[in-house]
């Protein structure tokens, strides 16, 4: 990956966005980076309720076949539960497994008091539980017990009396987000990175650098709506609001995948091979569509780009969902990108896979673009495009 392109999605990923406080991502690095290649013909939505966007190549175009990909710019985070009166901040861990928080450094977001809305950084404090080995229980030692939710606290480093009063006058108070210190950095191996918040940074750098590319050549009979919405990490509710307000015909995800086969401790399990390295993820199952995943494969194979098949039950586990939950109708599929340690400080990717996903995408909206002898994808194609199983052959 380029260094132009490396440092762009370092700013992406950087962008302190936890969920609820998304626009510091979508507003203040998406939007002005749309912005500066996008044809004055294209539009842009933006909502009430959520900091999400949508950039529209043909505003107000509804006749046209429409299709909507998702990347969300929310982060999982943690929050002020509580302060001690000895200047402990207890938290609330989310979707944080605890022990992976241990000792690591922090930005706190809270609002300057006596002036809502305006917001400063705390840095320079850290995530702890059990203070010192000395402290623990034989059990933790031995790791047969391990960290609780609740045993989790930020530690500002106050001493001396008033602790309590002195953190309260900055302003801190329950709710306030915290989230993870740690630009991504290149990795040692060829190829990788590493850092916080690939989920789901990773997943709005696709989105916008599809909508890059294919702005120097812009569809004529498709209207893609390029998204990245909010607050997935709590329920998608987000992705469910924009898509059920602009109802596309076709609905992807773009979100990060795990690498199955680097994944410690669960071979029992025996889940499908997925490796970071070897091209990005298609999901089957659950609600996605197989004429639109076959479409994507169609694309893939005539151009050599490199992806794997994931599976989902019930469930994409992605914002692919969002037609299903908003309840309309619309083709959907997941694509991803595999990474490992998800949900820590130090989630580790390929950057091939990346730019995979984002070359699939493009050479796909293309090919929608050419079908029916240049006329593009219609919406009787999606309607008439599913597979009928009771005309497959006899093996």
């Amino acid at each position: 990956m380029p260094k132009a392109q490396f440092d762009f999605m370092r700013e992406v990923l950087a962008a302190p966005s936890p969920i609820g406080l998304e626009a510091a991502m979508s507003y203040g690095v998406l939007k002005p980076y749309f912005e500066k290649f996008m044809p004055k013909s294209w539009g842009i939505h933006q909502f009430k309720g959520n900091a999400g966007l949508v950039v529209d190549t043909h505003p107000g175009q509804d006749d046209m076949t429409s299709v909507m990909i998702i990347g969300h710019a929310d982060k999982i985070r943690m929050q002020v539960r509580n302060i001690d009166k000895d200047g402990k901040i207890w938290i609330n861990t989310d979707s944080f497994l605890p022990c992976t928080l241990i000792g690591h450094e922090v930005k706190l977001f809270s609002q300057v008091p006596n002036k809502p809305g305006t917001y400063r950084t705390i840095e320079g404090g850290t995530i702890e539980a059990l203070g010192a080995i000395h402290f623990s229980e034989p059990a933790q030692r031995t790791g047969d017990k391990g960290l609780k939710p609740e045993m989790m606290y930020l530690e500002l480093q106050m001493h001396g009396e008033n602790c309590k009063e002195k953190i309260e006058a900055l302003g801190i108070r329950p709710g306030d987000p915290i989230i993870l210190n740690r630009p991504i950095k290149r990795g040692f191996s060829d190829d990788s990175f590493y850092g916080a918040y690939l989920d789901n940074g990773l997943g709005c750098f696709v989105v916008a650098e599809i909508a890059k590319i294919l702005a120097k050549s812009p569809l004529k009979n498709v209207r893609v709506l390029y998204t990245i919405a909010t607050h997935e990490e709590i329920g998608r509710f987000g992705a469910t609001a924009i898509a059920g307000e602009l109802k596309p015909d076709i609905l992807i995800g773009s979100d990060v995948n795990h690498d199955y086969d680097a994944a410690p401790g669960i071979a029992a399990r025996r889940m499908n091979s997925l490796s970071m390295g070897k091209g990005f993820t298609l999901t089957n199952g659950s609600i996605t569509s197989q004429f639109l995943n076959s479409l994507i494969e169609k694309s893939c194979q005539k151009n050599g780009i490199p992806y794997q098949i994931d599976f989902a039950g019930r469930d994409t586990g992605t914002d692919a969902m969002a037609a299903a939950l908003a309840g309309f109708d619309s083709a959907a599929t997941s694509i991803g990108f595999p990474i490992r340690n998800m949900h820590t400080i130090s989630e580790t990717g390929h950057t091939a896979d990346v730019i995979a996903a984002i070359h699939a995408m493009v050479e796909t909206f293309k090919d929608m673009d050419k079908m029916n002898r240049g006329k593009g994808l219609s919406r009787e194609d999606l309607k008439n495009g599913h597979p009928r199983l009771d005309d497959a052959k006899q093996l």
